[in-house]
């Protein structure tokens, strides 16, 4: 199934709600949950993060993940999902892009917060080529929930 795009509810919900729990699958089937930050970028669900990270041996194994996007009260939004993971030499850049989305209410437009700090664009990119984040995008063939 391909996906045709979010629609205008849904993506309103994505671009106020960052939170969300990411689900991938072990080796043997069982669920692998975490707590993770996603934005719209470009019309692209994506998420950050580390190539350390055990989700990520599940993900180069078995694509699929399911998240669950959360605010408070009992909205939700479920998106199953198959996911890419972009981690060249360009997911620096794209991790200043998602964190614009997700910081986009700071009142300086040129400050990013990471790791509790303030940091210039330039000090983020550094940041996330020492870290060598990476960028989940999610490709959802189905989504659902109350939103």
């Amino acid at each position: 199934m391909t996906f045709s795009g979010y629609s205008d509810k849904e993506r309103a919900f994505l671009d106020r709600t960052h939170s969300a729990a990411m689900i991938t699958l072990r080796a043997d089937g069982t669920p692998h949950a975490v707590r993770v930050g996603v934005a719209l970028v470009d019309d692209k669900l994506w998420s950050s993060g580390v190539p350390g990270r055990v989700r990520n041996r599940h993900l180069r194994r078995d694509p699929r993940s399911t998240l669950f996007v959360f605010e408070q009260g009992y909205g939700h939004l479920t998106i199953e999902s198959r996911v890419t993971i972009l981690d060249g030499p360009e997911a620096a850049e794209y991790n200043l892009r998602l964190f614009d989305v997700m910081q986009s209410a700071r009142p300086d437009k040129n400050v990013l917060m990471w790791n509790g700090q303030p940091k210039t664009r330039e000090e983020f990119l550094a940041a996330m080529h020492q870290e060598q984040r990476l960028i989940y995008e999610f490709e959802p063939p189905r989504l659902y929930g109350m939103y």
